[in-house]
């Protein structure tokens, strides 16, 4: 088989070029002796510290534009609840052992760019020095969990108590790189790609036919490339994710630096582009590689043998065929503090892209749909979340939920039941290139991949419209 190369504009062809520079390692072996924590950096990089703190990355809250019921407040994975480890307040950080006195949990914090802190709203010197700077940007860089002299917990580099050793990381400086973005991206929620289900680590050691964009062999793209904005702030949002710093510059493959609104050379496919995103065609499958988690019902605990360790009973699926809906940019979230809304079938639904056939701005996307089961406040009917590092170590589900539901709302004690809900999760990566996408027959045959009437249509608009020209046959 012949192999296509992918076809870039003349300023993405330029960008490409530049690259290297994304997840290009400088050294800083001339501008300290010797690494003493994030002072360290704030001696020369003070306003990238402070551009940082207030960034997503750090606050884990940000501006809302694109959802529709946020009212304008600030929401992140800091302040609302989902239903995977349902809210970081309860589970933030610390060694959780199992009755081997093995490690099986460390918090939510272990993935946050800092040092143990939560973040805090206001900016000051001490939260300054809780950045983790090397996390994002120094090669080699691990860190561990420290209980500290107070008794409090604090993440210290792996080396901490070997100064030449630590000297030698923290000068190896660069850009962050697809590895350095994956270890929290394609490692959240659990395990290897169990929450997004289209970032798997196995992205950084495929070829072009599993991620076109980002393998060595195709664009060799860093996820900077993309995502990367200016001072610490992120281009693009998730459709099940609340904040968006910067709305103004939306990562989209109709990028004039990318692929543009006409990217096909025959005009039918061009047409199709028109409502329907490049995603859809280009991500026939996810979870290529690693299994994602695409049903968590907290409601059953299940105790895993191995680990020994309580979990939710959480089902597995590889190669999932994504659903599909209309998506015009915006979501509609189920918010903390607010009475949850039921489907006909009785789901509550966590996010839900906005969009409809007969919106001029909202395209067919690909989804994973995360099914779950929650728990409800009775009488208030909120959302409540699950204090999962207790429940991990004990299985005692009931002394969890009432526990999160003291911190997180300040209810004493919770009287609840369980509901099903449903959340959709936009598909981004792991896109094929143009021989490994998908063909006419898979929408329009008579197995069709799509719910036409879900959609909005009567039936299949192809073979619709055939009968309406010939109806005679």
């Amino acid at each position: 088989m012949t192999r296509r190369p992918v076809r870039l504009s003349l300023a993405a062809a330029l960008l490409v070029a530049a690259l290297p520079a994304f997840g290009q390692q400088t050294t800083h072996r001339d501008y300290f002796e010797h690494y003493e924590g994030t002072k360290t950096c704030l001696a020369c990089h003070m306003e990238e510290a402070r551009s940082f703190f207030h960034s997503q990355h750090y606050q884990w809250q940000g501006p809302t534009p694109d959802i529709l019921n946020a009212g304008g407040k600030r929401y992140g994975k800091i302040n609302v609840i989902n239903d995977f480890c349902t809210a970081v307040g309860p589970s933030w950080i610390g060694n959780v052992t199992n009755s081997r006195g093995e490690v099986i949990s460390q918090g939510c914090s272990k993935c946050h760019a800092g040092l143990g802190l939560q973040p805090s709203p206001e900016e000051s010197r001490e939260q300054l020095e809780n950045i983790d700077c090397l996390i994002c940007h120094a090669r080699g860089y691990n860190r561990t969990l420290v209980q500290t002299a107070e008794g409090g917990w604090q993440w210290r580099p792996v080396l901490w108590k070997n100064q030449e050793g630590l000297d030698t990381v923290a000068k190896r400086i660069g850009q962050p790189t697809r590895t350095t973005c994956l270890r929290c991206h394609a490692g959240s929620g659990g395990g290897p790609n169990f929450k997004r289900g289209d970032l798997e680590y196995a992205i950084t050691e495929n070829d072009r036919t599993f991620d076109v964009h980002m393998a060595k062999d195709g664009a060799n793209l860093e996820c900077s490339a993309c995502h990367g904005g200016s001072h610490h702030k992120m281009r693009g949002r998730g459709a099940d994710l609340f904040g968006n710093e910067m709305p103004d510059r939306p990562a989209t493959c109709e990028d004039a630096n990318c692929h543009g609104a006409a990217p096909h050379a025959a005009e039918v496919l061009n047409l199709h582009a028109r409502r329907v995103a490049c995603q859809s065609c280009h991500i026939p499958t996810f979870a290529k590689a690693d299994a994602t988690d695409m049903v968590r019902d907290w409601s059953t605990p299940h105790y895993r043998e191995e680990q020994d360790k309580w979990s939710a009973t959480i089902t597995m699926a590889k190669d999932v065929v994504p659903v599909y809906a209309w998506y015009n940019g915006t979501t509609t979230a189920q918010l903390p503090g607010v009475a949850v809304t039921t489907r006909g079938d009785g789901t509550v639904v966590m996010m839900a892209p906005a969009g409809n056939r007969r919106d001029p701005r909202a395209k067919i996307y690909p989804f994973k749909l995360h099914r779950a089961k929650m728990p409800v406040l009775a009488g208030r009917r909120w959302l409540l979340p699950i204090a999962v590092e207790d429940f991990f170590a004990s299985g005692h589900l009931d002394e969890a939920v009432r526990k999160a539901a003291r911190e997180f709302y300040g209810v004493a004690e919770a009287s609840y039941t369980w509901v099903p809900t449903v959340r959709y999760m936009g598909i981004s990566h792991e896109v094929v290139p143009a021989a490994k996408a998908l063909a006419c027959l898979d929408c329009h045959g008579a197995t069709s991949r799509l719910d036409w009437k879900g959609l909005g249509y009567h039936g299949d608009p192809v073979v619709t419209a055939m009968r309406a020209a010939h109806p005679g046959r």
